[in-house]
């Protein structure tokens, strides 16, 4: 399973886990797989991306994505969702699809509103994404149908589980961060990290929590854990800190573990 990651596209992390840094906004897209289940984290910008995301993880594993953890509610994390079979669109209401997909608590909410929706193909607009491509990808939303308040654990089958923490509110109002046991643990950070460019903080960020949902972060994973940020190139423990302490200067908040 894993000799072949990097011939279909994809960046081998650890076994049986993975990542594919995505075009134009370098955003993280990842898929840990397990003897039943898969998991993709974050799903990219359009339909048209999710698309391509979904085919490559099927050409690699030769089987489907059966569960989708959302890292926060931003246009280049979510708009891709609706391109998986067996998601069920935000305008249907709450239920659950074939495939599992999950946010941190608030977020399907957000997504399910007028005003939620609105702001993300306005904000995909403004990023360089066609408008007809944003509008197509907002009509069919999908909105998590579990989701997570504190921590919860999916299994993957084969002794593969995957925790899910919710960190928000920090760089979102709603950050769920993915947790990959092993040695070394894998982290997804979603943007809660960013090694391609400072961190970015829109409206809806909690600029003084962000120290200390880092420092959460930097607990679940540990030391020696591989950390993969939302934008960028894999990081380590101490490029996770400074990061923190650079944001804890900027904008108040912890400073210390």
């Amino acid at each position: 399973m894993d000799t072949s990651w990097e011939e279909f596209g994809w960046e081998r992390i650890g076994h049986g886990t993975g990542r594919r840094r995505l075009p134009g906004w370098d955003a993280t897209t990842a898929l840990v797989a397990g003897a039943e289940g898969v998991l993709l984290v974050d799903t990219g910008s359009t339909l048209r991306e999710g698309a391509g995301i979904r085919d490559g993880a099927r050409a690699l594993l030769g089987r489907e994505v059966t569960h989708i953890a959302l890292t926060h509610p931003h246009f280049d994390h979510v708009l891709g969702t609706a391109a998986f079979p067996g998601v069920r669109a935000a305008s249907d209401g709450p239920g659950s699809g074939d495939v599992r997909v999950y946010g941190a608590a608030g977020t399907a909410d957000l997504l399910r509103s007028g005003s939620g929706a609105a702001d993300l193909c306005s904000d995909a607009v403004r990023h360089g994404v066609p408008e007809h491509e944003a509008a197509r990808a907002v009509a069919a939303l999908v909105a998590p149908d579990h989701e997570v308040r504190d921590e919860r654990t999916i299994d993957l089958g084969g002794g593969r589980r995957v925790l899910l923490a919710n960190l928000g509110p920090a760089h979102s109002g709603h950050d769920l961060v993915a947790v990959v046991p092993g040695s070394p643990a894998v982290v997804f950070c979603g943007d809660l990290v960013e090694e391609s460019g400072e961190p970015q903080a829109g409206p809806d960020a909690a600029l003084a929590r962000w120290p200390a949902a880092l420092d959460r972060l930097l607990a679940l994973g540990g030391e020696d854990a591989v950390y993969v940020p939302g934008h960028g190139a894999v990081v380590d423990a101490p490029f996770v800190r400074d990061q923190r302490d650079r944001l804890a200067a900027l904008h108040g908040g912890r400073t210390g573990p």
